[in-house]
């Protein structure tokens, strides 16, 4: 099943008149004259690296062939309905592949898959599922051994500075029972455990 996404499903961020604080309306945060200068991108990713992720890898198809990167920027948005986003560079030809596909599987990896993350997170595009074991699901790519799967439906993407967040809708997804997921912190994996 593909989806093709129509035009207008591709948005940029609206710039809307704030309205004037009056009763019962705080004024926006960070709106004050002495705000402060903003963080700078180095700074953003060193703050960053305090924060645990999980480690996914989202696959789609370009020309009949698979296309996939690592990300760990992704979350579940809703429940009613069922939405997943996943942000990418404007640059990523994943990105590009979804788009055109109007589709998309995330990948999500279990610790012993650190190489596959590392492999479709660097190295040459064309190459990253070369001896990869995976078979495809309406044509999205489903990693073989993941702890986790869903494809999805692209429903909206948002152009958001230099990245686009993509929100799709999963219409199949599966996980196995016994989860023991690849974690990211501090610029390196780590292992769970029970509390």
């Amino acid at each position: 099943m593909t989806t093709t996404v129509p035009r207008h499903a591709v948005t940029g961020p609206e710039r809307a008149a704030p309205a004037a604080p009056g009763p019962g309306r705080a004024a926006p945060v960070g709106s004050g004259p002495d705000r402060a200068a903003p963080v700078g991108g180095a700074e953003l990713r060193e703050f960053m690296r305090s924060w645990a992720t999980g480690v996914a890898v989202v696959t789609s198809r370009a020309a009949g062939h698979p296309v996939g990167c690592t990300v760990n920027a992704f979350t579940s948005v809703s429940l009613r309905p069922p939405l997943l986003l996943v942000s990418l560079a404007r640059t990523s030809r994943t990105l590009a592949a979804i788009t055109a596909e109007g589709g998309f599987a995330v990948n999500l990896l279990g610790r012993r898959q650190h190489a596959l993350a590392d492999r479709f997170a660097t190295g040459v595009v064309e190459d990253r599922f070369a001896g990869v074991a995976h078979r495809a699901l309406d044509g999205m790519p489903l990693l073989d051994g993941a702890m986790a799967a869903a494809v999805c439906a692209v429903t909206q993407l948002i152009v958001v500075a230099d990245h686009v967040l993509v929100l799709g809708s999963p219409y199949w997804c599966e996980a196995a029972d016994d989860a023991d997921p690849a974690v990211f912190l501090g610029g390196r994996y780590r292992t769970v455990s029970p509390a």
